[in-house]
């Protein structure tokens, strides 16, 4: 079911859930409401016309998030890097190198680069950074939780953060996960392993991510910013 409300486009999933939540996901302020099979459809519209308020607040935040990642690579921008903003210094040489220093990103490019040749540069220097944290931490939450996944892969997404192949066990990786903080990352990692043993986020789903990791809704919210969860 799909309600517009305002102008708003929002997707309405009916799961076996006790809380509904509601979500306006990254990157694009994608607005989706999940909530018990039990919960009419005039209800869940109430409901969610009580919280348009927040819904546009939120909308309007990804809109200009957006905005702000049309980025041209130029001196003055911000890159960020597990969580912490830096500010980006043009230098030009010939090749392309990243070095952080202090609260500044000395960006060093190839002279008449274009911002494309600049971003596809910048793509695989996160996903080294990434490549070696996921390397890094994996064995540790394989150790904790007993679970191991069959093989992972890193990939730019747009709607999420992870995912996991219940089939084949394999787990991806968003590549601007290099941009939050390490929480964030080990957060996703867990989630996404959880999911070899439970493909749903029921009741079981959340019982474990509060046995291995107590504090994932906070993290949650550093990393997406914009759930809300309500009781039924």
């Amino acid at each position: 079911m799909t309600l517009n409300i305002s102008g708003i486009s929002i997707e309405v999933h009916k799961k076996e859930i006790k809380n509904m939540h509601l979500y306006v996901k990254p990157p694009d302020g994608k607005v989706s409401v999940s909530a018990p099979v039990s919960m009419s459809d005039d209800a869940i519209e109430r409901f969610v016309r009580t919280k348009i308020r927040w819904i546009k607040t939120q909308v309007a935040n990804f809109d200009n998030q957006l905005r702000q990642s049309e980025r041209e690579h130029v001196s003055g921008e911000s890159l960020y890097v597990w969580g912490k903003q830096y500010i980006v210094q043009i230098e030009y040489s010939n090749r392309y190198a990243i070095e952080l220093v202090g609260d500044k990103a000395i960006f060093t490019v190839r002279k008449g680069s274009n911002s494309e040749q600049r971003e596809n540069f910048l793509r695989e220097w996160y996903r080294e950074l990434l490549k070696k944290e996921v390397t890094r931490l994996l064995p540790k939450w394989e150790n904790f939780t007993g679970l191991k996944p069959t093989s992972w892969q890193i990939k730019y997404m747009t709607t999420r953060w992870g995912t996991c192949n219940t089939d084949t066990g394999k787990l991806w990786f968003n590549l601007q996960l290099a941009k939050k903080s390490i929480e964030c990352l080990e957060y996703i990692i867990l989630h996404e392993m959880l999911h070899l043993v439970e493909r749903t986020h029921n009741e079981r789903f959340i019982l474990l991510l509060d046995q291995y990791m107590p504090m994932w809704r906070e993290i949650r919210v550093k990393l997406n910013g914009q759930v809300l969860d309500f009781m039924e």
